[in-house]
């Protein structure tokens, strides 16, 4: 079974409408410089794995109040096995929701088509032309467009989602990624928090003040059914 590096026990935001907790699982393919999970993400090695038994006994203990789990990482959907992972919390009755950063289409599609997912969040990291400059990776950009066609076309709710971050990810690249996903449902944009980032000089960078969250939000809404912020 795919090793859990920690979980939320309760969580009122990461699975929107629903009581639930949250399954953090290692490893990444980006290496975006203001993510705020650097261990979990560059050494995930180094955080103790929870033994399958525990969460096992974790479920099954909160029966009858827990309704969803929401898996999330780091990138869910780099683990192989993943499936497994979900086919235990749906055997219990529990919904899924899953975040991922559209780098695997091929597993996606596939859960899809299992019906083994209920709501998908993927988070849409810059443009299509700055994708490699902001994830700091290699990512052929046209897996991130076929997740994307994937989840518009599924039926299934789903958000995309983009963090912001003062010099490195703003409203120009805001507006251009509606332009690019025009027509799709719900949009969130989130505030950065510098804090544990990938890059130490993250730490230094002020996040945008809830003035101008709300005018990138404005610049989104043409293009989305409906716009959300997250912020802490």
């Amino acid at each position: 079974m795919v090793e859990i590096k920690g979980i939320e026990k309760f969580s009122s935001r990461d699975f929107p409408g629903h009581i639930s907790s949250t399954v953090f699982l290692g490893g990444c393919t980006f290496r975006c410089p203001y993510c705020h999970n650097a261990d979990l993400v560059l050494r995930p090695e180094t955080i103790p794995s929870l033994a399958a038994d525990y969460f096992l006994s974790y479920l099954d203990g909160r029966k009858g109040w827990l309704e969803g789990i929401c898996f999330t990482g780091g990138e869910p959907l780099l683990h192989e096995d993943i499936e497994d992972l979900i086919r235990v919390v749906r055997e219990r009755g529990l919904l899924v929701k899953l975040d991922t950063n559209g780098s695997f289409p091929d597993r996606l599609e596939a859960l899809l088509a299992l019906g083994l997912v209920d709501q998908v969040a993927m988070d849409i990291k810059a443009p299509l032309e700055r994708y490699r400059e902001v994830t700091r990776s290699t990512i052929d950009v046209e897996k991130i467009v076929r997740s994307a066609d994937l989840l518009r076309g599924s039926g299934l709710k789903h958000t995309f989602r983009t963090t912001v971050v003062p010099g490195l990810v703003g409203k120009d690249d805001v507006i251009k990624i509606g332009e690019w996903l025009a027509g799709a449902g719900h949009y969130l944009v989130q505030q950065f928090v510098p804090q544990t980032t990938i890059d130490p000089a993250y730490l230094e960078v002020k996040p945008y003040g809830r003035t101008e969250l709300e005018e990138i939000a404005a610049a989104a809404k043409p293009y989305f059914a409906e716009v959300g912020i997250e912020a802490p």
